[in-house]
């Protein structure tokens, strides 16, 4: 039997000329009509990259030098853009990036749905494209070579680490401790049995999710709740699933994150491991525009699909006569009900349900509604938008963390008799190519 023999990469960096960028934010080249997807680099640079990886179709390469570079192009405010996966557009202006996400948006919706929306509204801009990460996972790896522990990302398009000693996007309360977060890891007995930290923010406090896979000696419990108490940050472990977390400090106390919606007077609490948006300022402006799009008026009636823990469902129970909420997720359903009381809504229900199957009989959609929001996952709604038309609602906002998808679902309401208004993205995830977007549909009236 013939062994498949591994194709032998070029030592010495070649020149591309770069035409276009991908969707995933790599630099399009050509060689002898060949494609090559070059890291780093930025539509009309010409670059020296390396050859790090060749199908039959496609090169994978890695700039290493800028001869002729972009407008566009800028120092990355990160000293491990070039090599962390957790960021992939640092090297490319603030105005470029959302010029870029936009376009990705246009050629979804033109490729996916064939439609285009009636108004293109201009994006949800970051106060700042940095230090506003408030969720995420951080790798963490002994290397026994180096006898030290790595705490990071994956390298870009590889399952190494990166070894970083801050993260300039993440909130500055996680970001400016990842070398004491390394040195403490280092001197745990169980130095090489933790294999992730996640974090989580609130406005109130900051957390470390520490994934530890053994239970943990007295000496590193203790060395954690030193931790904690040094850098004022709540210190939880997670020895199994996501159903064994629990916090070790502070002693007392609700575990429980808050953020504030200011403009609708609201506190939302949550667990380190629900889900919420990473961008507490783009998350409150996304609000103000859903509802302020939808337009609720005092005697409507409101469903909010996929709602998680109300984010968008109390801020619209403050306008409208009554709201439902609807999630797939039990404990995000208990969360939202908490959430109601503690800001003494009365006129706002969530119910649990499989939003993947006809939901329309079940009681609470008797009435019908409205207006209604949808903020689905990244594989969409596209059953959802098929069941929709049942409720006859005037207006329709969808917000989006997949252009791809709401551009098919846009598809569906669009033979399903509604017109798509107006449509814009979000910067949500600066650096990244992470495209977060949002769109209007209005009922065609016969």
């Amino acid at each position: 039997m013939s062994r498949r023999r591994r194709k032998v990469l070029p030592k010495e960096p070649v020149r591309c000329v770069v035409e276009s960028l991908s969707h995933d934010g790599r630099g399009i080249a050509r060689q002898e009509g060949k494609i090559q997807f070059v890291d780093g680099a930025l539509p009309g640079e010409t670059v020296m990259a390396k050859v790090v990886g060749s199908r039959s179709k496609f090169d994978e390469l890695r700039t290493v030098e800028v001869l002729e570079s972009a407008p566009e192009r800028e120092v990355p405010p990160c000293d491990y853009a070039d090599l962390c996966g957790g960021c992939s557009l640092q090297h490319m202006a603030a105005d470029a990036q959302i010029r870029f996400k936009e376009d990705t948006l246009r050629e979804h919706f033109a490729h996916f749905g064939g439609i285009e929306p009636e108004e293109w509204v201009a994006p949800m801009r970051s106060e700042s494209t940095l230090g506003y990460r408030r969720k995420a996972r951080m790798g963490v790896r002994y290397v026994q070579a180096r006898e030290s522990v790595l705490v990071g990302f994956r390298e870009k398009r590889n399952s190494f680490l990166t070894d970083i000693d801050r993260c300039v996007v993440m909130d500055p309360r996680i970001g400016e401790r990842i070398t004491p977060l390394r040195e403490l890891l280092h001197s745990l007995d169980a130095f090489n049995r933790i294999p992730q930290v996640e974090i989580a923010c609130g406005d109130d406090a900051a957390v470390m999710v520490f994934r530890n896979m053994d239970a943990l000696s007295d000496r590193d419990r203790a060395a954690l709740i030193a931790f904690g108490q040094a850098h004022d940050l709540h210190i939880y472990l997670q020895p199994k699933g996501p159903d064994t977390v629990h916090r070790i400090w502070p002693e007392q106390g609700e575990e429980r994150l808050s953020y504030r919606l200011e403009e609708f007077d609201l506190t939302m609490k949550f667990h380190p491991m629900d889900f919420t948006q990473v961008n507490a300022g783009i998350n409150s402006t996304m609000v103000h525009r859903a509802v302020e799009w939808l337009d609720i008026q005092p005697q409507e009636r409101v469903l909010d699909l996929f709602c998680g823990l109300g984010n968008f469902t109390l801020p619209l129970a403050r306008r409208a006569a009554q709201v439902v909420g609807v999630e797939g997720d039990e404990a995000m359903v208990v969360r939202g009900r908490e959430n109601a009381e503690l800001n003494g809504l009365g006129n706002v229900a969530f119910y649990g349900a499989d939003l993947q199957a006809d939901f329309t009989a079940q009681p609470w959609a008797g009435e019908g509604f409205d207006k209604i929001l949808i903020d689905p996952p990244r594989s969409g709604a596209q059953e959802v938008c098929e069941y929709l038309t049942a409720f006859g609602a005037r207006r329709i906002v969808y917000v989006s963390c997949n252009p791809a998808t709401l551009a098919r679902d846009a598809g569906v309401m669009v033979r399903n008799g509604y017109r798509l208004v107006r449509a814009g993205v979000m910067d949500m995830f600066p650096h990244t190519t992470h495209v977060e977007s949002i769109a209007m549909f209005e009922r065609v009236d016969k």
